[in-house]
């Protein structure tokens, strides 16, 4: 048990003394934050942004972490698995709100933020193109700091977050071709891939990022034929000593591409679009130069998407016809596979929130990490990034001279 002396100093019962102020400063620098883990499974969503098993390492470091029942049923993750791992299980989603963290998979509503009760931090996904004035507001008239998941950066300048869930979204994008190339979703009864005697599927991929790669990687390993398009021979090049063999790769030449479209059993769509005005690098008109039966997965759909013909649309109602074609499009392809794509989150996102609490608090934390603060856009309720503010007419500000007044 600590003990203190007529010095005013504290003794840890091992000799070591430490002046009471000193003492004072440290535990509050290593104070312990409350976390807030909603339910997000009516908005088509199953993620969580933290198992279980990051959820003990948590509240082992004197964390409070508060979940919301049925939050992590989507993932197959139960309430009981939350609570023997320590965590608090409500059903009130007022209670679950008024943590010092709120961390959520889908991007919070209007209603949501009702629930806030001020100078908070909340981290979720944000999606510009449905992110609504009214939110915005709410957000900012609560002085809350406001964390983009696909924004953050981790040392090394990777965007851990975009880059795990590429990883997914590569690799499921030809497991879903797979399947509705079949007979089993009234497709021409295809085989993606090859076999002796069979001519090969031919597999379009565009984009050479992380989702392209891991895309082409899976097409590769069931016997396809891939052909990779990107703006950039740099990527491309790269591209082709990551997969480890020699593929057929073009940038984006008009004829060059009609003409492997003429003849494509899939397209993936794997652009990473940077703004919010549409980009089309497949326009309808050549949709409509595909075979019949033709699968399409536009993964950028959730900027916009790189092909004129696909829609954003829930991932509980992806597929229509158009053109004879198959189009697939869910705006959040990895929650088809919500367990793995929740460890690979909470292997982030633990880690992260520790490293705030130990720091004191948010603030602290950005101060010291600028790959945290490159997907902050909202700082105590004043809006720091600048394509939401081109969105909606209002000035942002810049987050490192706010910081500096703190």
């Amino acid at each position: 048990m600590n003990d203190k002396g007529k010095s005013g100093k504290v003794n840890f019962g091992n000799g070591a003394f430490m002046p009471k102020e000193e003492y004072l400063e440290t535990a509050v620098r290593f104070r312990r934050i409350s976390i807030g883990i909603p339910c997000d499974i009516k908005d088509d969503e199953k993620r969580v942004a933290l198992t279980p098993e990051s959820v003990n390492l948590l509240v082992e470091s004197d964390n409070e972490v508060i979940v919301q029942k049925g939050a992590g049923l989507g993932a197959n993750y139960t309430d009981k698995d939350y609570s023997e791992n320590g965590a608090i299980i409500t059903d009130s989603p007022a209670r679950v709100f008024s943590s010092d963290v709120v961390i959520k998979v889908a991007p919070i509503t209007e209603k949501e933020t009702d629930y806030l009760k001020g100078n908070q931090v909340v981290m979720s996904y944000l999606n510009v193109l449905k992110l609504s004035e009214e939110t915005l507001s709410k957000l900012i008239r609560k002085k809350v700091t406001a964390i983009a998941f696909e924004k953050i950066r981790d040392s090394n300048g990777i965007m851990p977050v975009i880059e795990s869930m590429s990883e997914i979204s590569g690799v499921t994008s030809i497991l879903i071709a797979s399947d509705y190339l079949s007979n089993h979703h009234g497709g021409k009864g295809v085989m993606l891939g090859g076999i002796t005697g069979v001519t090969p599927t031919e597999v379009i991929i565009l984009g050479a990022n992380t989702a392209g790669e891991y895309a082409a990687k899976a097409a590769i390993g069931l016997g396809s034929e891939v052909k990779i398009f990107d703006k950039s021979l740099q990527r491309l090049k790269r591209f082709e000593n990551l997969i480890g063999q020699r593929l057929q790769t073009s940038v984006f030449h008009p004829q060059v591409l009609k003409k492997a479209l003429k003849s494509a059993d899939v397209l993936i769509g794997a652009i990473e679009l940077e703004d919010l005005r549409p980009w089309y690098y497949i326009t309808e008109e050549m949709v409509r130069m595909m075979k019949k039966g033709a699968v399409i997965i536009d993964l950028s759909i959730d900027r916009g998407g790189c092909i004129e013909t696909t829609e954003c649309r829930a991932l509980r109602d992806p597929v229509y016809e158009k053109h004879g074609v198959i189009h697939f499009s869910a705006w959040n392809l990895p929650s088809r596979v919500a367990r793995t794509a929740s460890i690979a989150f909470s292997n982030i996102f633990a880690p992260l929130l520790q490293t705030m609490a130990d720091a004191g608090g948010m603030t602290q934390l950005l101060k010291n990490d600028t790959g945290v603060r490159n997907g902050v856009y909202l700082y105590n309720g004043i809006l720091t990034n600048e394509t939401l503010g081109q969105k909606f007419g209002v000035l942002s500000k810049d987050l490192d001279l706010l910081l500096s007044a703190f």
